[in-house]
């Protein structure tokens, strides 16, 4: 599947698992994307926002990303991430061996991580691969390892691609619609692209 070169801008209302909003800001480049996005929200009564820079390779394999937020605590949080793209990571400068073999970043904030996997995969319809990535929490920013999978369907309406999207080790799964530009549109229970 090809999607079209991103837009410039995109934004979700969160849904259910938190009240919020997020928007992000991205620019195509010959070889790189580059993605500079914010999500304010409140969830189980704890107000945080969260900002990041996201680099990707013009394959949508993940570069480098600076991640910035600040929850209840106070505190501010700055997380810088890179990677080698076959599956090294680094976190604040430390090698992150228990991200060994991810080649995505996840952001818990953020609807537009999960347009990651699935432009770098490809999948056509009836095909399914396992993207473990890099996932960043909101609230503290620390990153974890998450299990993921992503299965391609048929399209909704013969237009948006849709995909069974698991995430076992958090006990989550759903179906994720896609516009013609690869984002996630519908996100059930996290967010709806607005804009």
């Amino acid at each position: 599947m090809t999607f079209r070169v991103p837009p410039g801008s995109a934004a979700w209302q969160h849904q259910t698992a938190r009240i919020g909003f997020e928007v992000v800001f991205l620019r195509a480049a010959r070889d790189a994307i580059y993605c500079e996005g914010c999500t304010t929200a409140v969830e189980e009564g704890e107000a945080w926002f969260v900002e990041y820079e996201i680099e990707l390779d013009g394959k949508w394999r993940t570069r480098r990303a600076n991640v910035r937020g600040r929850s209840r605590s106070g505190a501010e949080r700055e997380t810088r991430i890179t990677t080698d793209g076959q599956g090294h990571w680094r976190i604040d400068g430390q090698a992150a061996a228990q991200l060994d073999g991810c080649l995505d970043l996840d952001l818990e904030s953020s609807a537009l991580t999960n347009a990651i996997p699935v432009h770098r995969l490809g999948l056509a319809i009836g095909a399914s691969a396992e993207a473990p990535a890099a996932w960043v929490r909101a609230t503290t920013l620390e990153v974890e390892r998450l299990e993921q999978r992503y299965a391609r369907i048929d399209d909704a309406d013969g237009e948006r691609a849709c995909f069974d999207y698991a995430a076992p080790s958090v006990n989550f799964a759903c179906r994720l619609v896609y516009d013609e530009f690869g984002l996630v549109i519908e996100y059930p229970g996290i967010a709806i692209r607005v804009g």
